[in-house]
């Protein structure tokens, strides 16, 4: 009997030793595969954004769930998934989120109207550009509309108050091209800005003319306006919209670039931008 447990004693620790190293195995296989084969093996991808950036990524009220995220970058984000015949889950943050959680590897993809700057470039891998709006406005001062004579360009804030959003291309906009003003104030989302301007909590808002000439289109009364004849220098160069992914990712880079050449040489990102732009309007936003 003693030799018949000793051996059954036996038996199970081996069988404990197999699956303890079988474990060891697959979590070592897990460990050492890349995101984009994570990814593919898991079946969905999460994807970042700050949905208050029309027409790149909103909400739409009258929609709910996973569906209420709606615009150009969403629509590319849903590209991407189904190129890689996973599931899309769109997880929204505020901005400044949006670019640590990339940073730190918590999530696959930031898709949230990114533009290039060193800082990021750093932190981040940054893809190529896939909406470059050559033929459209870049970035500029909101105003309000009474101030049109005061405020005619950056040199014109040494006593006003600017807002711009915290982390974005604005900020740099205000700490390299704006010569001197009486404050600064950083916002989550740029449509915060827009309201501190409004709500005369602050003179000017830096921020991307389109998005800000959209605002003003569906806020009839609202008593802003934008700086004409004057934009921020952009280095075209490093222009373009572009896509976070966590630093060391180079497969699922490679990747996600190969799929901005399809979107940019078909002109579908375009198209989507187009239409987002059109169903923003009808929105109000």
């Amino acid at each position: 009997m003693k030799k018949f447990l000793k051996m059954s004693l036996m038996l199970m620790l081996s069988a404990m030793l197999v699956l303890s190293a079988g474990c060891a195995k697959k979590a070592s296989n897990e460990e050492g595969s890349n995101r984009l084969e994570k990814i593919i093996s898991r079946g969905y991808i999460e994807v970042v954004t700050e949905p208050y950036f029309a027409p790149n990524e909103f909400i739409d009220p009258t929609k709910s769930g996973s569906e209420q995220y709606v615009g150009s970058d969403i629509e590319f984000a849903k590209y991407i998934a189904d190129k890689l015949g996973v599931e899309l889950k769109i997880v929204p943050l505020e901005f400044g989120a949006v670019l640590s959680s990339i940073t730190e590897g918590k999530y696959d993809l930031a898709i949230s109207a990114l533009a290039y700057t060193p800082a990021r470039a750093e932190a981040m891998i940054l893809s190529k550009g896939y909406y470059f709006a050559e033929n459209a406005p870049g970035y500029g001062l909101l105003i309000r509309a009474e101030d049109a004579d005061k405020i005619k360009n950056s040199d014109d804030l040494a006593d006003k108050t600017v807002v711009a959003q915290s982390g974005s291309l604005q900020e740099l906009f205000v700490n390299e091209q704006i010569p001197k003003y009486k404050e600064f104030k950083r916002v989550s989302a740029t449509t915060d800005g827009i309201l501190m301007v409004q709500e005369n909590k602050a003179d000017s808002c830096v921020v991307s003319i389109p998005m800000a000439q959209l605002y003003i289109d569906a806020n009839e009364g609202s008593g802003l306006a934008i700086v004409e004849g004057f934009e921020f220098t952009v280095d075209k160069e490093l222009g373009g919209t572009r896509i976070g992914i966590p630093s060391g990712e180079d497969e699922l880079a490679e990747k996600i670039n190969e799929l901005i050449d399809e979107v940019v040489s078909s002109g579908q990102y375009e198209q989507w931008y187009e239409e987002y732009t059109e169903y923003a309007k009808k929105l109000g936003l």
